[in-house]
């Protein structure tokens, strides 16, 4: 795979829904071959991002390129994981199903699947752990259990470019710990993975690059870069008002797991 482009270039990108922006003139461009956490507050854009560049919304302006091409010509190297919750889980298919959707292409949906094809899908389900659920439907899983089907589909895909929504939701720390360290593998062979995240301490500790949103573009660049208690603030805002320790949360690596326990643990609430 070329790395002399990026993998993912947004360029003024500008997003609303029912004419309230989301998202406001976000710029940036991601290297190839990293694996990057897209972080910020609830209602922040991040899931929004992650539509536009696969093209499910339309932007008010701006545009997207990915390996310096725009979607329909590369789509092929492209994988979306997207939210759980958004997937009709109660659709009547078993778990080799779903993966093995993962290798149909426009060029071959009406195609028998090869033997290659099916040996790709049932390694995808060993790498997340569900080879022995194969014929187990879907619906019968846990949520857990259910997101790792997901994201051998998406594996099985075999794709350079990776996006995915929150794809620790819903799954414990083991599970989520053993997904991270397929997605640095993932890495180690030039894959890209973009992630929309809200655990901090993984944030730091796995990716590598860090995209900061609340609605603007707040920074973009290695996670040595963007961790800041500045630029944290900034995204934050009052809904953080305890960054004025963040500094030392970071030297500490102290990062509360979940966003939501940031707020607890500084007494901030849900307001």
């Amino acid at each position: 795979m070329s790395t002399e482009k990026p993998a993912l270039e947004v360029h003024n990108l500008t997003a609303s829904y029912q004419r309230k922006p989301v998202l406001w003139e976000i710029d940036f461009a991601l290297p190839a071959g990293k694996l990057v956490g897209i972080v910020g507050p609830n209602g922040s854009g991040k899931t929004t991002l992650l539509k536009n560049i696969m093209g499910l919304m339309q932007p008010d302006g701006g545009y997207v390129n990915l390996f310096g091409k725009k979607l329909d010509e590369v789509r092929q190297r492209v994988s979306y994981v997207p939210q759980r919750e958004s997937v009709d889980w109660d659709f009547p298919a078993s778990v080799l199903d779903v993966v093995q959707m993962g290798r149909y292409r426009r060029s071959n949906l009406f195609k028998r699947l090869s033997a290659e094809d099916k040996h790709v899908a049932a390694e995808a389900l060993e790498k997340v752990g569900m080879l022995p659920y194969a014929k187990r439907q879907i619906s019968q899983l846990s949520g857990g259990q259910q997101q790792r089907v997901f994201i051998a589909r998406s594996l099985a895909q075999q794709a350079d470019l990776y996006l995915m929504d929150e794809p620790f939701v819903g799954v414990d720390a083991s599970t989520e710990e053993s997904i991270l360290t397929l997605l640095s593998e993932m890495k180690q062979e030039g894959k890209t993975v973009v992630i929309v995240h809200h655990d901090l301490q993984t944030a730091y500790d796995y990716f590598d690059w860090i995209v900061l949103l609340n609605t603007r573009l707040v920074a973009a660049g290695s996670k040595e870069e963007v961790f800041r208690s500045d630029l944290l603030q900034e995204a934050y805002g009052g809904r953080l008002t305890v960054l004025s320790k963040i500094g030392d949360l970071i030297s500490r690596k102290d990062f509360p797991i979940r966003e939501g326990e940031f707020k607890e643990k500084e007494g901030l609430g849900d307001g």
